[in-house]
């Protein structure tokens, strides 16, 4: 079994994702339909309605960050 993470998220989703990072900024997005579908990978867990990353999703975040530079270019 591979422990390889690599996930096919949209720019939102990355976006998403990557303003999760910091749990002191609260997590606040406004764009329910993301946190669920970062929810549904298993990327993000909600408790007491605030989203917080889970650890796949950090590592997912470290792996994709090469794609998050080749969105901003």
């Amino acid at each position: 079994m591979s422990n390889d993470i690599d996930f096919d998220l949209s720019p939102d989703q990355w976006e998403a994702l990557r303003t999760l990072r910091n749990p002191v900024s609260g997590g606040r997005l406004s764009r329910a339909y993301l946190i669920e579908s970062l929810v549904k990978f298993g990327l993000v867990v909600v408790n007491d309605g605030v989203p917080v990353m889970t650890p796949t999703g950090r590592k997912a975040l470290v792996r994709g960050s090469c794609r998050l530079l080749d969105l901003a270019a």
